[in-house]
């Protein structure tokens, strides 16, 4: 179908029994997911000498650098290379090589205040040893080895600088970084068809140079033929991808929450893969960066606001350019402390077109907005909305006339919470409906009123991943309907023999659809117990459904 962007199929619905889809079978989601490999070659390795140690000086010698401490010793070579395994650890190779046959104490120092110590018995050796740590607060870090040699009295020492791979939050006030109609962020004018627009995130609107990730409201508009806008940390991921962060047709104002990894320059690249121009608007909401801040607090989807109830504020639809506060902060498993919060926004029944802005109560509404809506459309958008100093959102209505509205709160970020980010850097595509799949089970689309079990972690019954950022789409609608993605109760080996629980019906949507749309939309969720996710076709016709994972969130 035209606006969605093509990929190698992840894990398909099948039928599988009244009301369940079969469960999906694919790969561990957090595999694959980036991550940078550090390393200090031996050329590096530098010894220091005790004063008046013979050997020392007989090294120094030859160096020419007589009482110089910092000479190389060509017996003695220490080799490290360090991956970022999780949010906040460092899984290090020390490869240290001395033929002296020397007696050898390491000592390996995290640069947290914590060491770690070995030794390397006399014979000569080459020893390769792989060294694990994790670190309580994120950060950059010197790690250095020390190999002591005793009977020479020397020391080879060799050292990285290492960056954690998770990133906290930092709630930003609402602000334009990007508007192609204004040429705020980049030129003034359309991004051609095919083509991708750079724009600098980190070091800009008080988002820091060291940020590594940030939350945007990516919004598409004066669209003149369907495309899709794919979102990515470097150009040629943006470009060459085959998945999508929002779709539009002809004629459509279409927003989505896009959390993404911030390019090593600062930059971010959006990319429209239309074959028509298109105007982009970027708002930023938050940054993330590794560096103490405010973790990810996971939460099943809650409804806090309806006003076709009178929940959570007066019954009745919301007039024109009018506001009302939501008390968040305390509420729904939200904490008191948290500093911002995760919503999914849906505006239902407007009377005529318009925009809903939410942003933090104790101050002015913002130029910016999370969903866009025409008359009679039911559409939704998920959002991360700083909270204000009184444990309040606001939620405003840019419309000249009356809409209902609702909220459902999805997640928080608090300081007490560890859960990290860890960002992909790009859109990898976990599902779709559309396509033969491995694994035995064969494509097709979301059958209505039945859910999907799909497994993000491997067969574990200990989940490594405490959330998941996901991009959920559904297309070839054959009727209205809404999405809900809600955490799994089961095991995997529960599906495998039959004994699986069916998982109560959500009220919560993730998205919502007429016949005949593409719509998409992020829903940030907990996986259950066994890592495991329910993906809800709530509507009364089959749908195809595609789902890409942006992000998720570690502890560890």
């Amino acid at each position: 179908m035209p606006g969605i962007a093509q990929a190698a199929p992840g894990v398909p619905a099948g039928p599988a029994g009244q009301g369940v889809a079969a469960p999906g079978t694919g790969p561990d989601a957090t595999r694959g997911t980036g991550g940078r490999t550090y390393s200090s070659p031996a050329e590096r390795t530098v010894v220091t000498s005790r004063p008046g140690a013979e050997a020392g000086e007989k090294n120094a010698r030859a160096k020419g650098a007589q009482g110089v401490q910092g000479v190389q010793d060509p017996s003695t070579s220490i080799y490290l290379t360090a991956h970022t395994a999780m949010a906040r650890s460092i899984e290090m190779r020390a490869h240290i090589i001395d033929y002296d046959a020397p007696a050898l104490d390491v000592v390996v120092s995290w640069g947290d205040g914590t060491t770690d110590t070995y030794s390397l018995p006399a014979g000569g050796s080459s020893d390769a040893r792989d060294l694990k740590h994790t670190y309580t607060d994120l950060g950059t870090y010197d790690v250095k080895v020390t190999a002591k040699d005793a009977a020479k009295g020397t020391e080879a020492v060799n050292e990285l600088k290492f960056t954690t791979k998770g990133a906290a939050f930092t709630a930003h006030e609402p602000t334009r970084l990007l508007d192609t109609r204004a040429g705020v962020g980049a030129a003034k004018a359309k991004v051609g068809p095919r083509s991708s627009v750079a724009l600098k995130v980190a070091g800009t609107a008080k988002v820091p140079a060291g940020a590594t990730a940030v939350a945007l409201n990516v919004t598409a508009t004066n669209t003149s033929g369907p495309g899709h806008v794919s979102v990515a940390s470097r150009k040629d991921w943006a470009e060459g991808g085959e998945t999508s962060n929002l779709n539009f047709a002809a004629g459509q104002t279409v927003p989505n929450l896009v959390i993404e990894a911030i390019g090593e320059d600062g930059y971010i690249h959006l990319f429209n893969g239309g074959w028509e121009p298109v105007d982009l608007i970027a708002d930023v909401t938050g940054y993330f960066a590794p560096s103490p801040a405010d973790g990810w607090g996971a939460l099943s989807p809650t409804r806090v606001v309806d006003t076709r109830e009178g929940l959570g504020t007066a019954k009745g639809q919301v007039p024109g350019q009018g506001t009302f506060g939501v008390e968040i902060a305390g509420r729904a498993g939200v904490p008191k402390g948290a500093g911002a919060v995760a919503v999914n926004l849906t505006v239902t029944n407007p009377r005529s077109a318009g925009h809903l802005t939410a942003y933090p109560s104790g101050k002015a509404a913002p130029a910016t907005s999370n969903v866009n809506f025409t008359a009679g459309q039911t559409v939704a958008n998920s959002a991360v909305v700083p909270i204000g100093p009184d444990g309040k959102i606001n939620v405003r209505n840019g419309g000249w006339d009356p809409a209902d509205v609702v909220v459902d709160v999805v997640g928080y970020y608090t300081p007490e919470s560890r859960s990290a980010l860890v960002a992909h850097g790009f859109p990898y595509r976990l599902l779709d409906t559309r396509k033969d799949s491995w694994g035995g089970w064969k494509a097709g689309p979301l059958k209505a009123r039945t859910h999907f079990p799909m497994r993000l972690e491997g067969d574990t019954t200990t989940p490594d991943v405490d959330g998941w950022v996901l991009n959920t789409t559904v297309t070839n609608t054959r009727g209205n309907g809404f999405l809900s993605v809600t955490p799994d109760p089961n095991f995997w080996s529960d599906y495998a023999n039959g004994t699986a629980v069916t998982p109560p019906r959500p009220v919560a949507s993730a998205l919502n659809w007429t016949k005949g749309a593409t719509v998409a939309n992020v829903a940030q969720t907990p996986g259950g117990k066994g890592g495991m996710i329910d993906l809800w076709n709530q509507g009364w016709e089959d749908t195809d459904l595609l789902v890409d994972l942006l992000a998720y969130y570690q502890t560890n």
